[in-house]
């Protein structure tokens, strides 16, 4: 029977998602040594082994004991009965002969079931710790520490993070369904993004309890349909408790409740992506709250400048890849950009996408080829027109004009943020459609709903918003 076979029938058996950490903090321990370590942990399986689904050791706290420490750790896996599932928390990484040692030590001399490791050498580095499909290996995906998107996030050719793409790979490779993934409770919209991609693997996801996870939000994010695919490990928060028990069985009790309203209550596609993405635009300053004027003479509460996103070009692609949710849902040939904030934009797009791209010139050259329309394209192609955002329309219309009069066919705008100032209404009376990752309440709404804004803040864009509106 292979390990998740095992794991989801314990996991159904005691109606539990809670892995307990072993981690014999030496601050925690009466005396710095391995036999307080072993009597530390053995404590904590002795209250609550009718609770954990699986435990996870650390290996790290019983190396810094020495010898004697790892002579703990084989100890404590023993004392460990054999219907609960062990997780060495090792973070493996290595190849050939090496990779093999440290499957044997886990498997063979430690007793573990299943093990922790870092995939970054590939497929080979992981394939000692996954032939045997009773053996299970969860793959550090989207990490819960502050320093994850150095590497994770990084976006590929594809436009996918790195940890996005790893997640597919991983869904490929599993096909003795012992591979799960570790992605941080602390990253709702990253779990989102791998349960999307990986829609049956079991997620371990540290982070709840210190690091300051929120549980509802990861649950909703990362639980597979059937209510399962999670496992919530919880360390210092249980260990450290003046009663490990019922601290346990309150965590148990607490990821239950929250589970049945993650069953009852599905979240969009996009919306732990797009609060992650609020969050990070309102940080990088391209939402600014206070007494703006704007080019129209209205006085704002807001002000929006997308202008900025050039210069932020990790955030630029996670823009872009906002536009996809819409964009894969519609039928074109290429996408035309409004200069100017919208070429950067729909560069990004672009590129990310392999989509063709052109951009019509505020003036058309007076030499050369005289063009009005910069980048190939063809009569009667299907062209979707990308901006920034939208108050009134006109830009759009000038644009589509423009469009149209080289004989295209344009049904489709697509902006970041609609200010809901008229445009929608606009642009439908003449047969076109406006497609929006935000519009203005709703973005507010997400700023609001993360405490970045106040309720003020927060009232003071409805009202104008409300004033102001030609919808």
């Amino acid at each position: 029977m292979s390990f998740f076979t095992e794991l989801e029938q314990r996991a159904k058996e005691i109606n539990s998602l809670l892995c307990i950490g072993l981690d014999p903090h030496i601050a925690d321990l009466p005396e710095p040594t391995a036999k307080a370590a072993l009597l530390f942990c053995k404590n904590l399986v002795n209250a609550t082994q009718d609770l954990a689904l699986c435990y996870k050791p650390n290996i790290a706290f019983f190396e810094a004991l020495g010898i004697e420490g790892l002579e703990a750790l084989k100890k404590l896996i023993e004392h460990i009965p054999n219907s609960i599932p062990v997780i060495l928390d090792a973070k493996r990484g290595d190849i050939a002969s090496t990779a093999d040692a440290y499957a044997h030590a886990a498997f063979e001399i430690y007793k573990a079931n299943a093990i922790t490791l870092n995939p970054y050498l590939g497929f080979d580095s992981i394939t000692p710790f996954i032939k045997d499909d009773r053996r299970g290996a969860f793959l550090l995906c989207k990490t819960s520490n502050p320093g994850a998107d150095d590497l994770q996030d990084i976006p590929l050719v594809t436009g996918q993070p790195v940890f996005e793409y790893l997640a597919g790979l991983a869904r490929t490779w599993n096909t003795q369904n012992n591979i799960g993934l570790v992605v941080g409770a602390t990253h709702p919209e990253a779990l989102q993004l791998v349960r999307k991609t990986a829609p049956t693997l079991w997620i371990l996801a540290p982070g709840i309890g210190a690091q300051g996870g929120d549980m509802l939000s990861a649950l909703q994010a990362g639980l597979r349909t059937d209510g399962l695919g999670m496992i919530l490990p919880v360390s210092r928060g249980i260990s450290r408790a003046e009663d490990p028990r019922k601290t346990a069985e309150h965590f148990v009790s607490q990821i239950n409740h929250f589970r049945e309203s993650a069953k009852t209550t599905p979240q969009p596609k996009d919306r732990f992506q797009h609060q992650a993405l609020a969050k990070a635009l309102f940080e990088a300053g391209c939402i600014k709250f206070g007494d703006f004027t704007l080019k129209s003479g209205l006085q704002s509460p807001v002000y929006i400048d997308l202008r900025i996103l050039a210069s932020h070009p990790k955030l630029l692609f996670k823009v872009a890849r906002a536009y996809f949710l819409i964009l894969e849902s519609l039928t074109f040939d290429r996408i035309a950009a409004i200069p100017y904030a919208g070429i950067p934009i729909a560069t990004a797009i672009s590129i990310q996408g392999l989509w063709p791209m052109i951009y019509p010139r505020k003036e058309a050259k007076d030499y050369g080829t005289k063009a009005r329309i910069e980048g190939e394209y063809n009569p009667m192609d299907r062209v979707v027109v990308i901006d920034d955002l939208t108050t009134t329309g006109l830009s759009k219309f000038e644009t589509i004009e423009q469009l149209i009069a080289e004989k295209m066919h344009v049904e489709d705008i697509v902006v970041l943020i609609d200010r809901e100032s008229g445009a929608s209404t606009e642009l439908t009376a003449a047969g076109f459609r406006l497609h929006a990752v935000f519009t203005l309440r709703t973005l507010t709404e997400s700023l609001f709903q993360q405490n970045l804004i106040t309720a003020e803040q927060r009232q003071a864009i409805h009202t104008f918003v409300e004033e102001t509106s030609q919808d």
